[in-house]
């Protein structure tokens, strides 16, 4: 999948979230890159995606002027995995809503109860 394709998909499904999800985001961006670097995954594992930032839940009336939250997906872990292109779509898919689910104040432990580790 070429990156403008990877792009495409990424945008579509921020496009296609519900009304009452669109209506809490404020101050985030997604940012898609070829790899994690090293702080971002230091071990080497293949990292899909990362958020970095304070969740919603965490925010507090002291939350101005900051800088936005980030959501990173990572291009190349997600093509190593050898999907068709469907798959590879769904996959993609899957990693933005996780780190949907974090900007939102969901762990990794809730969310792998969920099936959406």
């Amino acid at each position: 999948m070429e990156r403008a394709e990877f792009e495409q998909a990424i945008d579509e499904i921020l496009d296609s979230l519900p009304d009452w999800a669109v209506a809490r985001i404020e101050n985030l961006r997604v940012v898609v890159e070829e790899w994690p670097d090293d702080e971002q995954d230091p071990d080497g594992d293949g990292l899909l995606g990362l958020y970095e930032g304070i969740s919603l839940p965490d925010r507090g009336l002291d939350y101005v002027d900051v800088m936005p939250d980030t959501i990173w997906i990572f291009r190349q872990p997600h093509l190593e995995l050898g999907l068709e292109p469907e798959a590879l779509r769904e996959e993609v898919r899957r990693t933005v809503l996780h780190e949907l689910a974090h900007y939102f104040g969901l762990d990794d432990d809730y969310l792998d109860e969920i099936g959406w580790g």
